[in-house]
């Protein structure tokens, strides 16, 4: 293991559950609020294809996110109503979080790889912003967006665009993740992985670390 980690050169972060707390039962609520009746947000479809993995996967721009959303809500609602219900889940950064991760970049190289959309990155920029005054991409290298490269973890292509962009070697890279598909899936790409429990960054990463 020690060897192992004195290998690792780059550290390949997700955000949600990891850097970011999430509460996906506040968008479900504030949806519910707006009249949504279906059971559960995923089973909303266009076209075959999940609207929220449309939307995070670049297939869907806002505008029509915004269209599919209101084809299942019974009465009229705008615009920010919509957004505010689905950035409703991104509650904060924790501080000693951010101030730790902040901390690695002397000694490794730190990238993101997020599945995510432009209404959450808008949304949850201003968050960081407002919190910690400077822009949150400049915490890393290069931080990496679902939206933008159209894939979503676990789908393999979305590590390959950041090993590709990156000029990067898995075995050089750790990718942490708190949800046990995506990091078997990088696994088998040849990253280091360390599946964490949300919201537990610090009872993992310093340990396997070596501080």
């Amino acid at each position: 293991m020690e060897r192992a980690q004195k290998m690792i050169e780059n550290i390949l972060f997700d955000l949600g559950g990891v850097l970011l707390t999430i509460d996906m039962k506040k968008t479900t609520e504030a949806f519910t609020r707006l009249g949504w009746q279906e059971a559960g947000m995923q089973n909303i479809s266009n076209g075959g294809y999940p609207v929220f993995e449309n939307l995070e996967t670049g297939k869907d721009d806002v505008v029509q996110f915004r269209n599919n959303i209101r084809k299942v809500l019974p009465g009229k609602v705008s615009d920010e109503e919509i957004d505010q219900a689905w950035n409703a889940m991104l509650v904060d950064f924790p501080a000693d979080i951010l101030k730790y991760v902040e901390s690695l970049k002397p000694r490794f190289k730190l990238y993101l790889l997020s599945n995510t959309n432009e209404l959450h990155v808008k949304r949850f920029t201003e968050i960081f912003h407002a919190k910690f005054g400077y822009n949150f991409d400049n915490l890393f290298v290069k931080a990496y967006y679902s939206n933008e490269i159209g894939f979503r973890k676990p789908d393999s292509r979305a590590y390959t665009s950041v090993l590709n962009d990156a000029s990067l070697q898995p075995e050089d890279t750790l990718f942490v993740d708190d949800l046990k598909l995506n990091t078997e899936a990088a696994e088998k790409l040849g990253f280091k992985v360390l599946h964490i429990e949300p919201g537990k960054l610090l009872d993992y990463l310093p340990d396997y670390l070596g501080r």
